[in-house]
């Protein structure tokens, strides 16, 4: 079984920031990390291969940084990574990265399944997964919490839903998203490290997956970021002491119904 599975490497959450010009994250010049929800891809995509044999290809999109991403999901046990990098592809919102991910898949071709995390933590958008489906025209099972069976023609999964869980099953190829429940990602081990130095990650640009230059990057994202600003702070609080917990009650009744909660 051929198994893709995307990873994107994205700022540590405490070191994020955007660029206010161009409204993208800041990738340049900040502490990067693996998103979070992709490792719980790999790691399914690794039991899966475990089970039934086959490969795992890791591709990411990004800066020539992201290859240590790749580097560190191959120590873990995938077989090999694809950088797609370029200028071209800088700047892209959801609907552009799905595309140029669905081109390099097509590129890597006869995959059965392509795995993702639920989301990447810079954007929560959980659009990417579904829009690589869309693009190539082939089923989805998104938010999967655990695989109930798996063979090589179909595939049974649960999805987390509000409540509880559905039982969905789809014939293969698949593009399937996962939650934080379905696994626990290993660690990458000594002999991976080793391994993950000496492996050379590809590196493709557009003309490597025949992608259309008006579909890609920030020129060919429909999504527009207009304005970014911090929002001003208007609400002001009073602090009521012990003996004054009556007025306290009284005011807060009274600006209630100033703002129509209570009549």
């Amino acid at each position: 079984m051929k198994i893709i599975v995307c990873v994107k490497q994205v700022p540590d959450p405490e070191h994020a920031s955007m660029n206010i010009e161009t409204g993208t994250v800041v990738r340049e010049g900040v502490e990067l990390m693996v998103n979070p929800f992709d490792l719980y891809a790999v790691e399914e995509a690794l039991k899966i291969k475990e089970d039934l044999g086959g490969e795992v290809i890791a591709i990411s999109m990004g800066p020539p940084q992201a290859e240590e991403a790749l580097k560190e999901v191959i120590a873990m046990g995938a077989d090999e990574g694809i950088l797609l990098t370029s200028l071209d592809f800088a700047g892209a919102d959801t609907w552009a990265t799905s595309y140029t991910l669905a081109m390099a898949c097509k590129e890597i071709g006869n995959f059965d399944l392509i795995l993702c995390g639920k989301q990447a933590i810079d954007g929560d958008t959980a659009q990417v997964g579904p829009g690589i489906a869309a693009h190539l025209g082939i089923p989805q099972i998104t938010f999967v919490r655990k695989i109930e069976e798996i063979t090589d023609k179909k595939i049974s999964a649960q999805r987390l839903v509000e409540g509880g869980y559905e039982l969905i099953s789809s014939p293969l190829p698949l593009v399937m998203t996962v939650v934080k429940e379905i696994n626990d990602p290993r660690l990458p081990t000594l002999k991976g490290k080793l391994r993950a130095r000496k492996v050379e990650i590809q590196k493709w640009g557009p003309e490597d997956i025949n992608a259309n230059k008006e579909k890609i990057g920030l020129s060919g994202s429909p999504t527009r970021v207009v304005e970014i600003f911090t929002p001003k702070l208007t609400k002001e609080g009073k602090i009521f002491s012990d003996d004054e917990i009556e007025d306290a009650a009284l005011e807060i009744i009274k600006k209630q119904e100033e703002m129509g909660l209570i009549t």
